[in-house]
């Protein structure tokens, strides 16, 4: 009975670390937020998403972090809120504007 309990305490202090890392990379995306946002990117700007290693391949995102050991990485994606370097903003007066 004593070996029992001793194996059961053994598992569970193994996969502590695999419980906590859905709060470990909540935290690590939170502040790599807050990072940006002092940047002065707008919060609606942007979107941070948490994926397991192996799915990175996402189109139009960028690795900015990792997480639980790095077995998940955090995804930075630009959100179409009017701010994309490919969109110019219109000059005021109707005319073209010019990069510079």
């Amino acid at each position: 009975m004593k070996r029992l309990s001793w194996i059961s305490a053994c598992l569970l202090i193994s996969a502590a670390p695999a419980f906590a890392a859905p709060e470990s990379c909540e935290r690590v995306k939170a502040d790599i937020q807050q990072r940006i946002i002092n940047n002065g990117v707008p919060e609606t700007s942007f979107s941070l998403t948490i994926v397991p290693g192996d799915q990175v391949d996402q189109v139009d995102a960028q690795v900015v972090g990792h997480c639980a050991n790095d077995t998940h990485k955090i995804l930075y994606t630009r959100t179409s809120s009017g701010n994309a370097p490919g969109n110019p903003p219109a000059a005021q007066d109707g005319s073209q504007s010019e990069p510079q």
